[in-house]
C-alpha cells in the first residue's frame, strides 16, 4: 500500500514572480518525490506499509532505529502541507474567527508576521516555520531538518519551507527575502482557517 505523493494543488509556474517554476520543478519533483520514494521502499513489507503516513510518523518520531522512516515520511508529509500553505491567490490578511485568535494571541497581525519572519529567517540549518495551535493558543515555532509539530502535540495550520532547496534558485542566500514574499504574497489563508475550524 504505496503511499502517494500528491499531485500540486496548482501549476509549477503559479507561485511566479516570488517562486519560479524552476523552483518548484526540482523541489516538488525532485526533491518531494525522492523522500515519497524513499519512505515507500523503508517501510515496504513491513507493518508500517499497511498504516497511514501521519500514524507511522507517531510510531516512528522517538526511535532512534526507525529514524530513516520518520525522517523520509515527515518529510514528504511535511512537503505536502507545505505546498497547501501556498496559493497563487494568498497573502493578504486571515478573516473571521482566525483573524480575531490572531489579534487575541499575538497582539496584532503585525507581530504575528514578524515572529513568523523571524521563525524563518533564525532556523538554523535546514527546517521549517510554522504557525500551529497549542493548547488552545496560537503561535510560531520552528522546527529543524524533518521534524514536525505533529509529534509534539501542536496542530499546524500553516508552514514555510526553509531549507535552501526551497529558495536557493530564486533567493540564493537571501533567506529573509524569500519568507518575506511568502508570507506577504502566497500564504494561504483558506487552508489555514480550513485547519484551524478542524481543530477546535
Amino acid at each position: 500500500m504505496a503511499y502517494q505523493q500528491p499531485a500540486l494543488p496548482y501549476a509549477e509556474n503559479a507561485l511566479e514572480p516570488h517562486i519560479s517554476a524552476r523552483t518548484i520543478g526540482f523541489h516538488y519533483g525532485k526533491h518531494h518525490a525522492a523522500y515519497v520514494n524513499n519512505y515507500n521502499n523503508l517501510v515496504a513489507g513491513t507493518p508500517f506499509d499497511q498504516q497511514g503516513i501521519e500514524q507511522v510518523m507517531a510510531a516512528t518520531a522517538a526511535d532512534p532505529q526507525k529514524a530513516g522512516i520518520f525522517n523520509n515520511g515527515a518529510q514528504a508529509w511535511n512537503h505536502t502541507f507545505y505546498w497547501n500553505s501556498l496559493s497563487p491567490a494568498g497573502g493578504g490578511k486571515p478573516s473571521g474567527e482566525l483573524a480575531a485568535k490572531i489579534e487575541a494571541d499575538f497582539g496584532s497581525f503585525e507581530k504575528f508576521v514578524e515572529e513568523l519572519k523571524a521563525a524563518a529567517a533564525t532556523q538554523f540549518g535546514s527546517g521549517w516555520a510554522w504557525l500551529v495551535i497549542d493548547g488552545g493558543t496560537l503561535k510560531v515555532v520552528k522546527t529543524g531538518n524533518a521534524q514536525t509539530p505533529l509529534t509534539s502535540g501542536q496542530t499546524p495550520l500553516l508552514c514555510i519551507d526553509v531549507w535552501e532547496h526551497a529558495y536557493y534558485l530564486d533567493y540564493q542566500n537571501r533567506r529573509p527575502d524569500y519568507a518575506a514574499a511568502a508570507i506577504e504574497h502566497l500564504l494561504n489563508w483558506e487552508f489555514a482557517e480550513s485547519n484551524y475550524r478542524a481543530a477546535k
